[in-house]
Formats: structure tokens, sequence, C-alpha cells
């Protein structure tokens, strides 16, 4: 299909919310970016842009259902959405933008989304992760984080500023949250994916993240068998792309160029 730079895709049930910069997925390589728990296509602000000058590659952000201006969820969500995400949605979306070679970057929920894909298909089109604060367990002190978030959410101004982003916000919202404090979700660990894995990974994450602690990325050095790069940031939280763009970018752009440099034999 011809990706225009901005639109919507019917993805199943779904209209999704997309941005593209750069050359397009079925004429270059291309990296298709993973929104976090409570993000969309314009919560990335111009990190898509810097990503596709630092890079040269073609950048696909897109928003999940719920979010942004996609369609609207179902709630509550059920406890797999993560697991659904990339089993249903994420394989049809590749599909559907042409997308031929490249890398998934993924933030908190979406650096867990794109873990769970790599770890259950092979996709060799995928040739590197860009995980920025991902999650792979539960840790007590991210959910205490998620029940503040709450607060700040029935209490706060969260909800104010986040409704400047998603059409629904209480889709978006309540959506990501209700899933995290659900006593079901205590259980939830996709640390077996990760044994799966079968390419390079670059792990980017703020020192004093809120929602999840060094574990997480020891967890990913212990169980993959595939290289992993971890790019632990001073002075950032859990969204180093904002908190430290500039360190950010250059992790992941010294990771993709290595990563494409194995991918070099492998023609386009």
């Amino acid at each position: 299909m011809k990706l225009d730079d901005s639109g919507f895709l019917s993805i199943g049930p779904h209209s999704l919310e997309y941005r593209m910069i750069g050359p397009r997925p079925d004429a270059a390589p291309t990296i298709v970016m993973l929104h976090e728990g409570l993000g969309c296509v314009g919560l990335w602000s111009d990190f898509p842009d810097r990503l596709h000058q630092a890079t040269g590659l073609g950048v696909f952000v897109y928003s999940r259902a719920g979010y942004g201006q996609s369609s609207p969820v179902a709630l509550p969500r059920p406890l797999t959405y993560m697991h659904d995400e990339a089993r249903d949605v994420l394989p049809a979306l590749l599909d559907a933008i042409g997308f031929r070679r490249g890398l998934l970057l993924g933030h908190s929920d979406g650096a867990s989304i794109a873990a769970i894909y790599a770890g259950t298909h092979q996709d060799h089109r995928v040739g590197g992760l860009v995980l920025i604060a991902p999650h792979f367990f539960t840790e007590d002190s991210g959910i205490a984080s998620i029940v503040e978030a709450r607060k700040a959410y029935e209490t706060g101004d969260l909800k104010p500023r986040l409704a400047r982003w998603h059409k629904n916000v209480d889709s978006a919202f309540l959506g990501w949250n209700g899933a995290w404090l659900d006593p079901g979700f205590r259980q939830w660990d996709i640390t077996g994916e990760l044994a799966y894995i079968r390419v390079p990974t670059l792990i980017v994450q703020g020192e004093n993240d809120q929602y999840g602690t060094v574990k997480q990325i020891e967890a990913a050095e212990r169980e993959c068998y595939c290289p992993v790069e971890v790019a632990l940031l001073s002075g950032a939280r859990h969204s180093p792309q904002r908190e430290a763009p500039e360190a950010t970018l250059r992790a992941i752009t010294g990771f993709v160029a290595h990563v494409l440099r194995i991918g070099a034999a492998v023609p386009f």
C-alpha cells in the first residue's frame, strides 16, 4: 500500500493512527516504533524525526487501539493485552506497511510488546530490537508508581494533560492502569520469551526509572541467547528519550549502525 506522511491503517476491527518519516518500508530499512502504556503518535514529539535524521532510516510510528486518535477499545483490557498485540496486531501491521527489513523500537509497554514479538515470531525482517525502559516482569516499586499515577489521574492534572493527546483519555489511561493494578497481573512475566530472541538487542534505561529497576536489565542479560547491549543513563527516569535525548540518540544510532553492518550481507 502507499503510505502517506500520516493517516490511518485498518488492522482487524480497528483504525490505527500512524505517522511515517523518511523512506517507506518497501524501499529502505525502517524503524517501527511502539509507544508506552500512556503514549501515542503525538507523545513521541520530535523524537521520530530526530531518529530519522540521525540514522537515515525510515521511521514508522503508530498509536495502538485505545490510544491517540486510534479506535477505542472495550474496558477492562484483558491482562494478556501485550501478548495479544504481539500476536494479532503487530504482524498484520508490518505486512500492511510493506515492512521488509529494519528494527523494532519500543518504550515501556511497547518495549515489552517488541520483546514478546521477537521471542515468539521467527521474523527474519527484524534485524534488531531497541527496548527503552522495558518491563519483563512486575516489581513492587513499579506497581507502587502505577498506584501514584492513578492518584495523579483522579485528583491531579494528569487527566487533562493526557486528554490533549488521546481522543478517549479514559480508554488510554484506565486500559493501562487497570490492567497493571489488577491482582492477577502480578503473575505477568515474559522472561521465558526472552530466551527465544535471536537478534541483537539494545536496552536503554534511566538510572532513576521509577517503573523498573536494573533487575529488568539483568533478566535480559541472563535469559537472552542474543547479544544484549545496555545504555544505563544518569539523570533519566522512565522516559530517557525525553529526559536524556542526546545520550539516547547516540546509543540508538551506534546500535543501528552495528546492526545494519551485521545485516549488510542480506540484500534489502
